[in-house]
């Protein structure tokens, strides 16, 4: 199909508002399908995974190609739980459109949905879902819509209800009205004088956006003239392309009912991938460029995700110039390697539609790219363009993981290693001081979901717990420690003396030096007492965590010239550390992150409290705009381990935090001897 014909658009909204209920729908009005799925009986075309089939709601950005009034609309579907904002990004990415669905009201993934349309900078529709519940009130959905999402939102249509039901809308664009029939077809009726008055104020409304488009329209408006059907659809039209009008439209899928009026809207008024705006890039020189939508160029194409399936990976991309045929070898443009194009197909759902080829705009998958990842750009010859990689957040929900089964260590490294192919957002490495191989996720949710995966796809079973902490020791006195080992076992004995100076350093690192006058310490045996002491850094006299900010000066010693040996020195440093250490006044450390929250104004106080409970320092706070501030705080690594979580609960998952450690500091003692106390009963064990 052309390019000028497609349609790509993304549904986005909070979880259990019906976004796959509304995409079922439009593929059973467009013959895709020929029965309708019910979420509650796992059998939708979109939420086809076990894991979203067990879970009741979407897991993963899932795609169904329709056609639509001689159209092809490429249908995004993205899961509403924020703990999967990687797969809303991804479709994000390649989206022209969006609709956003809400039922109730405004809802922290509708704001979500409409912020990441803010940021690509693409139109978008609201759908007023589930307007067939008895309860829902367009009139309060509508007021809070304009109140926290702006004026620009205006109803394209609003419901009638007779009888507390939803019978059919109003067309505010054209003043016309339409009852619902059987298998979600309409038939037109008079506007019912219940909602005469407020339709006429919306016609009002859009005929004023429809006038901001175009000068001679507004002359047109003030002189009270009315415009044409052509100039209404035209102007109206540029507003919704241009973002300054946001439609609202109403239905309720589960009845199949305003789901194909959503659809002619997409063909009507969304734009095509030839109308969208031109695609930020990067030249052979890295240099930042615009693309354009061209046919006949050579082919581009940006792989947005990767699916991991028994039969092998399969890799979702969007055509951004020419035209890829089964058969073409391309570039992989960041690994500098070739990958030849086998089978392409367009998806629907799970199922897997062979197509011949796939123009400019398009959206398609292809099975078994031997080293092609999420992110990557595939170029034909003479095509010099690097696409964007889409910026996923980084994880902040971190587990150690562990395997049940012995034995099953490097199976789960492989198994997450697959998993990551396709999760971009979590990510897994051993913690070389703690010896725990740590997973990392942005919620319990999400890592909920990779745990069952490990089990019910590669057969790992593991276990979580909350990970250890980093914790260091160091001196806050300088002490003076000697010691003498001696060892006779009735042939060459071992012998060695040292006098060990110990005083705080600057450097994270040991800093040994030495003062011996006299030869009292034979110059090659200096590497010696430094080994001893380099391995007894390794573990400190308190809790046992390697010792930081510690300076040795050899001053004195002893030796004998036929006993002493490199192992004597070794030795009699390592005793003379362990027995000076404690005297020296021997204090914890541990890590302290710098925390960045993100948070509107009225979660402020409740945010900065929940800060100081973990012994948080406030730095400061500083407005942002939109309602929302940026406080930023110092808190102890041992305090963050459920932030995500609890912050998400705290502020009703409307704020997001990044953090990066800053230095180690002293552990107050109260805290520190619980640690104390802990790392000698898990000795004990």
């Amino acid at each position: 199909m052309q390019s000028a014909d497609l349609r790509n658009v993304i549904l986005l909204g909070h979880g259990g508002v019906g976004k796959t209920s509304v995409a079922e729908a439009m593929l059973f009005n467009s013959k895709a399908i020929s029965r309708l799925g019910k979420i509650m009986d796992g059998n939708t075309t979109l939420d086809y995974d076990p894991e979203e089939i067990k879970r009741q709601y979407s897991i993963y950005l899932s795609m169904a190609q329709i056609e639509w009034n001689k159209k092809n609309i490429n249908l995004l579907d993205a899961p509403g739980a924020l703990n999967f904002i990687g797969e809303m990004l991804e479709g994000v990415a390649v989206a022209d459109a969006a609709v956003i669905v809400l039922a109730g009201g405004v809802a922290v993934g509708t704001e979500k949905g409409w912020e990441l349309a803010n940021e690509k900078n693409i139109p978008r529709a609201l759908f007023v879902n589930k307007m067939n519940d008895e309860t829902a009130e367009f009139d309060k959905i509508y007021a809070d819509i304009k109140e926290q999402l702006g004026n620009s939102c205006v109803p394209i249509q609003i419901p009638i209800v007779e009888n507390r039901k939803f019978v059919g809308f109003v067309d505010t664009l054209h003043m016309k009205a339409k009852k619902f029939k059987a298998g979600g077809d309409t038939e037109d009726i008079a506007i019912p004088a219940s909602v005469a008055g407020l339709a006429e104020e919306i016609h009002g409304a859009l005929a004023e956006i429809v006038a901001e488009t175009d000068e001679e329209l507004m002359m047109k408006f003030f002189e009270g003239e009315e415009f044409t059907e052509e100039e209404i659809i035209n102007g109206f039209t540029k507003a919704v392309k241009s973002c300054t009008c946001t439609p609202i439209l109403v239905g309720a899928a589960s009845d199949n009912n305003g789901v194909k009026e959503l659809a002619n809207f997409i063909t009507e008024y969304f734009p095509s991938p030839v109308e969208a705006a031109e695609a930020d890039a990067f030249d052979a020189d890295g240099k930042e460029i615009k693309v354009a939508l061209h046919e006949n160029e050579p082919p581009v194409l940006f792989v947005f995700k990767t699916v991991v399936e028994a039969s092998g990976r399969i890799s979702l991309f969007k055509v951004i110039t020419g035209t890829v045929k089964n058969g073409d070898t391309l570039k992989n443009v960041e690994k500098g390697t070739e990958e030849r194009i086998g089978q392409l197909f367009v998806l629907r759902g799970k199922t897997q539609i062979p197509v011949q080829q796939l123009s400019a705009g398009d959206i398609g998958a292809i099975a078994k790219l031997s080293n092609t990842a999420t992110n990557d750009t595939l170029s034909g010859k003479g095509a010099s363009i690097v696409m964007p990689g889409i910026k996923f957040p980084a994880a902040q929900y971190s587990q150690s993981i562990t395997c049940l089964k012995k034995g099953d260590d490097d199976k789960l490294s492989q198994s997450l290693t697959k998993l990551r192919d396709e999760d971009k957002i979590f990510t897994f490495g051993n913690n070389v001081e703690t010896g725990e191989l740590v997973i990392n996720a942005t919620g319990e949710k999400h890592l909920d979901i990779i745990v069952s995966k490990l089990k019910s796809r590669y057969g790992v079973d593991v276990k979580l717990a909350t990970p250890k902490v980093a914790y260091r020791e160091t001196i806050r006195k300088k002490v003076t420690e000697e010691y003498t080992h001696k060892k006779q076992s009735g042939g060459a004995g071992q012998y060695g003396k040292v006098v060990i100076e110990f005083e705080p350093g600057e450097q994270d690192e040991l800093e040994f030096g030495e003062r011996v006058v006299g030869g009292s310490v034979p110059k090659q045996y200096f590497p010696s007492v430094e080994k001893g002491l380099t391995e007894s850094v390794k573990r400190g006299v308190l809790a046992g965590y390697p010792v930081v900010k510690l300076k040795a000066t050899l001053i004195d010693g002893k030796y004998h010239p036929v006993d002493s040996k490199e192992v004597a020195f070794v030795t009699a440093a390592s005793m003379a550390y362990r027995n000076a250490l404690p005297k020296a006044s021997p204090v914890l450390l541990e890590p302290i992150y710098n925390v960045k929250v993100n948070v509107p104004d009225k979660y402020m106080g409740d945010v900065i409290g929940d800060l100081n409970k973990r012994r948080g320092r406030v730095l400061g706070m500083t407005p942002i705009g939109g309602g929302r501030q940026e406080v930023e705080a110092e808190v102890p690594a041992a305090e963050m381990w459920t932030y995500a979580t609890d912050l998400t609960s705290i502020a009703q998952a409307r704020a997001s935090y990044t953090s990066e450690f800053v230095r180690y500091e002293e552990v107050p003692a109260n805290v520190a001897q619980t640690i104390i106390d802990a790392a000698k009963a898990e000795a004990e064990e």
